[in-house]
């Protein structure tokens, strides 16, 4: 059984989306029905951190810690984000592994104006496996503004990647702060913003990236004005590269998802999407989480107590509302016949997951940036700002939503 919850091979980081990713509240997602589970403790009762998730403005010498009141830690990964770089943060196990701490010179000290994610995975005294994700941002001095960015520091994405800054404050002088970011492509194509809101700014090309192509962000925000008296904190420069190409289209009608390699189709899985009363959006979406289990609640996504599955293996996230791609082991056969979703695209897989089932092949090959396609749906088409939906946006219309004109 795998131990890790996030991927260390993961491909790109979402650092607005660590969590903004503000449609995560608290990294539950949700959306299939699932089985009997019967009542154990809830991730949050059973797996506590501090400081609390979602938190905002966390001072730098508030403590960080991971504890269970029974049971025991299988294991704790936090990681701090700052300017599209993340960093480990190292830490132990207490003795009887009901508590994690971090170590070394700084563990007594958050980072200033950063962002933090924990993943953690405890068994309860009956040996149940329940996983929790949080995050929680810390302090930005008065007067200052900073952006989180996405995807993270020489990383390799997919073809579908869009660069997403999220602000810690609204922008009122967009114009000013959209002319101080710099996105270039070798070999060149024309790349363009896009503002959803005063604190949101994308920017991505008019089609697709070519494989092999090394994309440079030049944050240049350093005594930027954004708003009367608000000056940027950043001056910085990263990059990623694109990696293969691979788009997948999911037929809610054919109960099919087919997986294309560089326009060849590699294999037609069969899957179950979203039942009448519930059903998956259509359009265009992007890879932007990948965790080998998580937690999903019907709660957390606007529905009643339907639902509350601790261990869902091989989930892939596709938007900040919670939308899945995810391994389903509790839907029978389900499978390429019938949609029983509550709006996920489930692939059949095994308790704890397997790299042998549909679900276990596809997490594997699939990188952060991949586009998932999902077609003959009864549902409207995904927002363009839910996730990174930009490309369900024609050219004319994403290039119209820039400050400083074209």
């Amino acid at each position: 059984m795998r131990t890790a919850v996030r991927r260390a091979r993961r491909a790109g980081a979402t650092l607005a989306a660590v969590l903004t990713w503000a449609g995560l509240v608290g990294g539950l997602a949700g959306c299939d029905a699932g089985g009997t589970f019967g009542k154990p403790r809830s991730p949050e009762e059973l797996i506590r951190v501090t400081p609390d998730d979602a938190s905002k403005d966390v001072k730098t010498d508030g403590g960080l810690q991971v504890e269970v009141p029974e049971g025991r830690l299988e294991s704790v990964k936090v990681v701090r984000i700052e300017d599209a770089q993340e960093t480990p943060v190292p830490g132990r196990l207490a003795d009887d592994a009901m508590r994690w701490r971090p170590t070394g010179p700084d563990a007594e000290r958050l980072a200033l104006a950063a962002k933090y994610t924990v993943d953690a995975v405890a068994v309860d005294g009956g040996g149940r496996r329940v996983a929790r994700h949080t995050t929680f941002t810390t302090f930005v001095p008065d007067e200052r503004f900073i952006g989180y960015v996405t995807p993270e520091n020489r990383s390799t994405v997919g073809t579908g990647m869009i660069v997403k800054l999220e602000f810690n404050r609204d922008i009122e002088n967009r114009a000013a702060v959209e002319r101080a970011i710099q996105v270039t492509a070798k070999p060149a194509v024309k790349i363009a913003p896009h503002w959803f809101g005063k604190s949101r700014l994308d920017f991505r090309p008019e089609k697709y990236w070519k494989p092999g192509t090394e994309v440079t962000v030049d944050l240049g925000l350093r005594d930027v004005e954004a708003a009367p008296g608000v000056y940027g904190l950043q001056r910085k420069s990263f990059s990623f590269t694109i990696g293969r190409s691979q788009v997948s289209t999911v037929d809610a009608a054919a109960h099919t998802m087919e997986v294309r390699r560089d326009g060849e189709l590699v294999d037609t899985l069969p899957i179950t999407a979203g039942a009448p009363r519930s059903t998956t959006y259509n359009g265009k979406m992007v890879v932007t989480e990948m965790l080998d289990v998580t937690r999903m609640n019907s709660r957390t996504v606007g529905f009643g107590g339907e639902y509350d599955i601790p261990d869902v293996p091989h989930a892939i996230r596709l938007t900040d509302s919670g939308t899945f791609l995810h391994g389903n082991y509790w839907s029978g056969g389900a499978f390429g016949s019938s949609n029983v979703s509550h709006g996920c695209v489930g692939l059949r897989d095994v308790k704890g997951g397997s790299s042998q089932t549909p679900a276990g092949w596809f997490f594997d090959r699939t990188l952060i940036g991949d586009v998932v396609e999902v077609k003959n749906s009864a549902d409207k088409k995904v927002a363009p700002d839910n996730g990174l939906g930009g490309w369900n946006m024609e050219w004319r219309q994403w290039t119209s939503g820039a400050a400083a004109g074209s």
